[in-house]
């Protein structure tokens, strides 16, 4: 496996264009260019990060269209994703807007939502997380995901973490944008320091995830 060494401007360069020009002609004219300012060192970067993270997946750079109204068939940036539970995990990007790391679960089924609501709810366990948020967010992590417009039924909307209950999903992110950092081999540092820093959130939810 090659050695990481940043993202090269070429990287950028080719999600400005593909965004501009979404089509398989252009692909095809810089396939060349993905292959080697994304996708191989997205697989470098991922590597030199696997052996305390774990494995991750790199996704597909091709869009699944088939129920989707916007046909435009390539995805505007390349992701990577440690999965840690069920749509769980620490994830990091790289497109025309430059590099974003995030961590949390994008998805959660009925029961396992209802098991995180439920630690939300409870003074300890919810108290942690809000502790957790709170430390992240105030270093530049920003929280979001899909979210109710009111209160979650069966909960009270007048809960000291209703808006924490309101999330389907859950997820903090943060954005290293257009940092000399990511041209550089240091990214690899960087990350792992913000996915280490992350690591209590991830652990919170795969303990009280159940289901």
């Amino acid at each position: 496996m090659p050695e990481f060494n940043g993202f090269p401007e070429a990287a950028l360069d080719f999600y400005d264009d593909i965004e501009m020009d979404n089509t398989k002609t252009f692909w095809e004219a810089h396939k060349d260019v993905y292959r080697t300012a994304v996708a191989e060192p997205m697989k470098a970067l991922t590597a030199a990060l696997a052996d305390e993270f774990g494995e991750a997946k790199i996704y597909r750079p091709y869009r699944d269209v088939r129920f989707a109204k916007d046909k435009t068939p390539y995805k505007t940036h390349q992701g990577a994703f440690v999965a840690k539970g069920p749509s769980t995990g620490y994830y990091v990007q790289i497109g025309a807007p430059g590099v974003r790391v995030g961590v949390g679960y994008y998805e959660a089924s009925g029961p396992r939502l209802a098991s995180i609501r439920d630690a939300i709810v409870e003074d300890r366990r919810g108290g942690e997380l809000e502790r957790i948020i709170k430390k992240m967010t105030a270093s530049g992590w920003e929280l979001g995901g899909d979210k109710l417009k009111t209160a979650p039924r069966g909960y009270d909307a007048d809960h000291p973490r209703i808006d924490l209950l309101r999330h389907k999903s859950m997820t903090l992110g943060k954005s290293y944008g257009f940092d000399p950092i990511i041209h550089t081999p240091e990214l690899i540092d960087r990350i792992r320091a913000d996915w280490r820093t992350a690591t209590p959130f991830v652990e919170w939810v795969r303990t009280y995830a159940k289901g």
